[in-house]
């Protein structure tokens, strides 16, 4: 997370653990714009994987100013985050 003086904070350990890939856990919790596919679809999911598309969200808010999955409601933030539809504002990035 970025506060307003654009320092970076590592936040939202509640939901840490260890695990060890390929392990696989089936737990649903996180910030919902940041959930992989695999979370929202509550299928079992390496850890590790999951946290790199979060990292990858994040890179994407740093890049563009605004979250890749941008919905009206929770349901429709989940379906587009499943079928990958996500809006790029900044076209001149890539």
């Amino acid at each position: 997370m970025l506060n307003r003086n654009k320092q970076l904070k590592l936040i939202d350990f509640g939901f840490s653990l260890e695990s060890v890939p390929p392990s696989t856990i089936d737990t649903f919790c996180g910030t919902p714009t940041y959930m992989a596919p695999e979370i929202v679809s509550k299928r079992d999911h390496v850890p590790i994987y999951t946290d790199l598309w979060s990292l990858g969200v994040f890179l994407f808010v740093i890049l563009q100013g605004n979250y890749p999955f941008r919905a009206k409601n929770e349901n429709e933030l989940f379906e587009r985050i499943k079928k990958g539809h996500f809006e790029y504002i900044h076209k001149d990035i890539s």
